[in-house]
């Protein structure tokens, strides 16, 4: 499975090297301030997690590396170079894809025409030509198969899957059009327990290919099964910033939970 992943990395990704990084990067929308003075780098072979509850920042900081808005303050990277994305196109072709948690899917469609929705093969150069059903199918089908993900046709509606079936469609599909940066948001959040980890096996079999993860959460559980980095945000802010190594699942479910706030809290209630 992740020797088929592999493919469609790029060559010279390494583990370790950086292929995204943020310096103190902020978002500003008129006098609310989303984000201040974030540092992330995303590594090849790695997957940084992002933890928050709601209104915490994640969804601000997914917005700038995929080109939904522009940062306000600070620096943005890609593969060394400083970019300022206007569009998602401009960040899916550096090779960032982004995963949202609806996963942009046509849940009437069939499985093979939402692998393609949007970069549709045609027979023949122009716009008009028609679609080449055939050739999608099988690669749609050859590509599922590859990654470990059956599905009974390829030819069903995709609302007919589990919620981690499309959810590994999805991470296949960012994958075969050449993302070396793969940005998950909230993939388990709507999910049970088998089906979690379904998503996490892909997700880990991603970072062992050399791609770089952006594992956006609330769950500090599914979190540390495949982080490598973990940062923590609260009102826009960073409250933790820590590698694996520097930090235990007991710690970051604490800072999750609210850290000092929650021992404070705990102090006052005593009798």
């Amino acid at each position: 499975m992740t020797d088929t992943i592999a493919e469609h990395a790029a060559a010279d990704l390494r583990a370790g090297t950086p292929l995204v990084e943020m310096e103190g990067v902020g978002k500003a929308y008129g006098a609310i301030r989303a984000l201040e003075g974030i540092n992330l780098t995303v590594n090849a072979g790695e997957v940084a997690c992002v933890l928050g509850d709601n209104g915490a920042g994640k969804s601000t900081l997914i917005k700038i590396i995929s080109g939904l808005h522009s940062h306000t303050e600070g620096t943005l990277r890609v593969d060394g170079q400083e970019r300022k994305f206007s569009s998602p196109r401009e960040s899916l072709d550096a090779g960032i894809a982004t995963v949202y948690q609806d996963l942009a899917v046509v849940g009437l469609m069939e499985v093979w025409r939402n692998f393609f929705l949007g970069s549709e093969l045609r027979k023949g150069k122009y716009p008009l030509a028609p679609l080449d059903i055939k050739a999608m199918r099988e690669i749609a089908d050859a590509e599922l198969q590859k990654m470990g993900i059956t599905v009974k046709d390829i030819n069903q509606p995709i609302g007919t899957l589990s919620g981690g079936q499309r959810q590994c469609v999805a991470i296949a599909r960012a994958v075969y059009f050449g993302a070396r940066v793969l940005i998950l948001d909230e993939p388990t959040a709507a999910l049970g327990v088998k089906q979690s980890g379904v998503v996490l096996k892909y997700t880990a079999a991603a970072r062992d290919a050399g791609l770089g993860v952006v594992f956006i959460t609330h769950n500090p559980h599914h979190a540390y099964l495949v982080g490598d980095h973990f940062i923590i945000l609260k009102l826009g802010r960073r409250v933790l910033d820590k590698k694996r190594s520097e930090v235990s699942l007991e710690e970051l479910t604490t800072e999750m939970a609210g850290g000092q706030e929650l021992a404070e809290l705990s102090h006052e209630l005593k009798r």
